[in-house]
């Protein structure tokens, strides 16, 4: 058989926790996703919990902008049946309602980001999965994505799962962190497990000290 991604990896997350996953590109996070929603096949065991729906926001969505689809035939396309109340889902993540007109491509970067967490939260999810959630967003933006997670967490007990690059952002919202690279580098809060040696085994010399400097993570 084709040679496995990752290997000897073990966590658990609680039920309202913030999980992030680290790691350097090409450790496995992606696949770790496609894992947990069942699109990759695996050996060993996901266990969710009873009554688990989980939502997926992929790293890019591939949807051409400029298709002349407004914001709430988006949304809908994901529903069958009942109507969802869209104004509701649009309220969790901070976007007004009068955006449901507007055309995919005339929503801003964060705007389109947010509206694809609304998309993965239609359905009464309580699980998020979020492939990094800013890739491309300015500062602000990026905050606003992580604000309006964190505030999910706090008043939906929802849980997160987020793969994420940004260390500082790491520190600020993680309940836990698993530091992947193939198989598990650490899993713990992350004020004992973000240290230099971990990190340093987890990107290596060089990266660890661009990291330490770019982000400035201390």
């Amino acid at each position: 058989g084709a040679e496995p991604i990752i290997e000897n990896l073990s966590f658990a997350v609680k039920r309202a926790e913030y999980l992030t996953i680290i790691g350097p590109n090409g450790s496995g996070k992606t696949t770790l996703f496609k894992a947990l929603i069942g699109t990759l096949p695996f050996s060993g065991e996901v266990a969710w919990a009873p009554n688990t729906v989980l939502g997926y926001v992929p790293q890019r969505l591939d949807i051409e902008r400029s298709v002349p689809l407004s914001l709430r035939d988006f949304l809908e396309s994901k529903t069958t049946g009942k109507k969802p109340d869209l104004k509701k889902y649009l309220a969790m993540v901070n976007l007004d309602p009068a955006l449901l007109k507007s055309s995919l491509g005339s929503l801003s970067g964060g705007e389109f980001q947010r509206a694809l967490v609304a998309l993965a939260l239609i359905g009464d999810t309580n699980v998020l999965l979020f492939d990094e959630p800013t890739v491309g967003s300015d500062k602000p933006s990026e905050e606003q994505i992580y604000e309006t997670l964190h505030r999910l967490q706090d008043e939906k007990g929802i849980t997160i799962i987020a793969i994420s690059h940004d260390l500082s952002l790491v520190n600020r919202y993680a309940d836990k962190v698993l530091c992947l690279n193939r198989r598990t580098v650490c899993f713990g809060v992350p004020e004992e497990v973000m240290n230099a040696k971990n990190l340093t085994d987890l990107y290596g010399d060089e990266h660890y000290k661009f990291f330490h400097h770019a982000h400035g993570t201390h």
